[in-house]
């Protein structure tokens, strides 16, 4: 089995040819997933030299978010067979350089966790409200979801067993952001795959603009109460 990273893309053309060169140092092969960039993030994925090989891409009409893309780049992965799957962002903030320490971790655990906040990780240039405002949504949903032994529920770099993404009823996903995030590792975690986080260093992007809204914000906080309700009320749902 081949390892696939997952990128979703939307105005990402001043990193994506540089990310492409270091990810696949790495062994790995990449699927982008672009929300029609006006930049012409597509057009750089194409003009790599090893698009079509090692390099693929998924093109869609219009920016519909960070979760259905990572939706339809997992299915995408299943149907081609890849394992492990992982999933990261194209600005550099999360390093190429972890790729293999997560692969090797992934190897006793179903879904390995880049995390921004165990012993040994650092997040560098975010200024103090930005790292507030993760610490404490963070916070909120491992306390209304019971999963206080993860402390990075909202980090999106992550590497999956395959067998871990086959159970998740894909289909019923639709939040996007932070909320994609917390949704997995609850899914995750209700099936009863095992979790583990490593540090990692997260840096602020390179280039371009932080994709980050108050409407992510906002669907991560109900979000989180629909499953703390579903935690304590419907424990038998998938």
């Amino acid at each position: 089995m081949k390892a696939l990273v997952i990128v979703p893309t939307y105005n990402e053309r001043e990193n994506i040819s540089r990310f492409l060169d270091e990810v696949l140092k790495k062994g790995v092969d990449v699927l982008v997933v672009d929300d029609a960039s006006p930049d012409g993030t597509a057009g750089e994925v194409k003009d790599h030299p090893m698009f079509g090989k090692r390099v693929h891409l998924i093109e869609r009409p219009k920016k519909f978010g960070l979760g259905s893309a990572y939706v339809e780049g997992f299915r995408w992965a299943l149907a081609m067979g890849y394992d492990p799957i992982l999933e990261m962002d194209a600005d550099f903030s999360h390093n190429p350089d972890d790729i293999p320490r997560m692969i090797d971790m992934s190897r006793q655990y179903d879904l390995v966790i880049g995390s921004r906040y165990v012993a040994g990780a650092n997040v560098v240039n975010w200024p103090l409200r930005r790292l507030l405002l993760s610490y404490f949504a963070n916070l909120y949903a491992r306390v209304m979801v019971f999963m206080w032994d993860i402390k990075d529920i909202t980090g999106g770099f992550k590497c999956y067993r395959r067998r871990v993404i086959e159970a998740m009823p894909l289909d019923r996903i639709e939040s996007d952001g932070y909320g994609f995030q917390i949704e997995t590792n609850f899914l995750s975690r209700q099936k009863g795959f095992s979790i583990v986080e490593i540090p990692i260093v997260f840096t602020e992007r390179r280039a371009g603009m932080s994709k980050m809204s108050k409407r992510i914000i906002w669907e991560a906080f109900w979000l989180v109460l629909r499953l703390s309700f579903r935690k304590v009320f419907r424990k038998g749902d998938p």
